[in-house]
């Protein structure tokens, strides 16, 4: 069973590797902006995941498409499906 098979069609989200300091686990960062309820002014927010990188192949600066997956440890719940040019 290969790891493509593993993975369940959850939650599919993009964003740019901001660290691979980590053995096999690679932080991506997801921006988007939110509209402010009173001020109706868009403001630009971002969050952190920690992601699954197997063989290490993935740096810092790339950006990527994570996918969400079981809990693979404490804070890692999301896996690379793959490298976006």
């Amino acid at each position: 069973m290969t790891t493509e098979q593993k993975i369940k069609k959850n939650r599919i989200l993009t964003g740019v590797i901001v660290s691979d300091k980590m053995d096999k686990t690679v932080v991506v960062r997801i921006e988007g902006l939110r509209k402010h309820s009173k001020y109706k002014k868009y403001y630009q927010v971002s969050q952190n995941f920690k992601v699954h990188d197997a063989e290490n192949q993935y740096h810092t600066g790339d950006k990527v498409e994570i996918q969400e997956t079981r809990p693979i440890s404490k804070d890692k719940r999301w896996v690379v499906v793959q490298k976006l040019t």
